[in-house]
């Protein structure tokens, strides 16, 4: 509970700034990583968009004349980012963050779907995984619905979903010892700007299968200083908190059990996540076999 316990520990803001330039803020507890950011992140913020003559920003002028990744931006390969970033990030810290992960282009077309959805009446409450006794809107406040990505309104989401499990798919095998074998539906969530949030919670407390939590979010010209809304993780073990700005075009995956406790703080402008789930094989046959799938769509 706020206002009990230890001080609060310092904040660990991620990503870097020019990342592979200046040092990683986990830096001090393993020098792996500091390398391999050279080879993998974009680590910068969405800059600001120059108005045009027509009216359209920079990033809305691309758009229209692509369909795709940007012409000109620099594309790791996914598996080389997957084997060289985000491998070791994981396992070293628990928490990954990738900008630009998708593009300006199909980033748009996403954000697009996911506004379309809310203007269509798709979405609902969100649900607690476990019952509880306080009404769900007190501890979360987010409005949802889930997508499987085959929808003729949900296309671009659908390629995200694709492009989430190509990435994970090349880490087989070396996330944390897990036997990666599916994933959820893709939850696309809003916070509709009210200032609500969702309190400290961790996804996976209960071994239900759930084992890595990627979220990619849809948000431009973020300020967390006026909008609120950042996540906030707190790493078991650690003396240190971590502060994601939920910025356009940017790819988090962390840990889904009590390793990353964390909560999302109060939005003041609409916020869109897009979240999927990914299973371990063993704990997930577990699961279904002690009947405590909960809440949670497949």
């Amino acid at each position: 509970m706020e206002g009990s316990g230890p001080p609060d520990p310092p904040i660990l803001d991620l990503p870097c700034q020019n990342m592979g330039r200046e040092a990683c803020p986990l830096e001090s507890e393993g020098s792996a990583v500091g390398s391999l950011l050279l080879l993998a992140l974009n680590g910068h913020r969405e800059p600001k968009r120059r108005r045009l003559e027509n009216g359209d920003s920079e990033g809305e002028a691309a758009a229209k004349r692509h369909r795709g990744p940007d012409p000109g931006e620099s594309r790791v390969p996914i598996s080389r980012l997957a084997l060289d970033y985000v491998v070791p990030c994981m396992n070293l810290y628990g928490i990954c963050v990738k900008d630009s992960f998708l593009g300006e282009a199909l980033g748009s077309q996403i954000l697009a779907e996911a506004e379309g959805l809310n203007r269509s009446g798709k979405f609902h409450d969100g649900q607690l995984v476990s019952q509880r006794t306080v009404p769900s809107r007190s501890i979360r406040g987010d409005q949802i619905a889930w997508v499987e990505g085959r929808e003729p309104s949900c296309q671009a989401i659908g390629i995200l979903m694709a492009r989430i499990d190509e990435l994970i798919m090349h880490c087989a095998g070396k996330l944390g010892g897990y036997d990666i074998n599916g994933r959820t539906k893709a939850m696309v969530a809003c916070y509709p700007g009210n200032g609500m949030g969702y309190v400290r919670h961790v996804d996976n407390p209960h071994g239900d299968g759930r084992c890595v939590t990627c979220i990619y979010y849809l948000n431009r010209q973020w300020d967390s200083k006026v909008h609120g809304g950042i996540l906030q993780i707190y790493p078991q073990g650690r003396q240190v908190v971590a502060n994601i700005e939920p910025i356009f075009d940017r790819l988090l995956i962390f840990w889904s059990d009590r390793r990353n406790p964390h909560e999302v703080k109060p939005a003041y402008a609409t916020r869109y996540a897009i979240t999927v789930w990914y299973f371990d094989a063993k704990e997930r046959a577990e699961a279904k076999g002690r009947h405590q799938l909960g809440m949670w769509k497949v």
